[in-house]
């Protein structure tokens, strides 16, 4: 992140990329769509397996990212109609962000490191 000092302006929300990216990825479904998405699984039922998100979340998760511009919808069946989900060059743009937090996920947040650390603290 920049170092960059910005001006506080109290009494108004600081306007922030980050805040604007967080409206549209900012929230755990969102965020394990993008990561199966960017492993390649691109079916609605597969993705609902591999995150455990309910049906209608994760519809409704597919649907915001499509209309962010982050993912997009490609008919692979006429009969019955079935649709398959990929990323867009703005959702490509994530994958980094996701290695990143996954990254972190594995230093600070999964159950062995929270383990070690609370051992550490004795």
């Amino acid at each position: 992140m920049s170092q960059k000092i910005e001006s506080t302006n109290l009494g108004a929300p600081r306007v922030c990329p980050i805040a604007d990216a967080l409206e549209i990825v900012g929230e755990r479904w969102s965020l394990l769509v993008l990561r199966e998405i960017g492993f390649d699984v691109h079916r609605f039922k597969d993705i609902q397996v591999n995150t455990g998100a309910p049906r209608e979340t994760l519809a409704l998760r597919l649907r915001k990212l499509e209309e962010a511009g982050v993912i997009e919808r490609r008919r692979y069946s006429e009969r019955p109609p079935r649709d398959e989900y990929l990323l867009t060059a703005a959702g490509r743009d994530l994958l980094p962000v996701l290695g990143a937090l996954r990254a972190w996920g594995e230093q600070h947040a999964a159950p062995t490191s929270r383990s070690s650390a609370a051992a550490g603290e004795r």
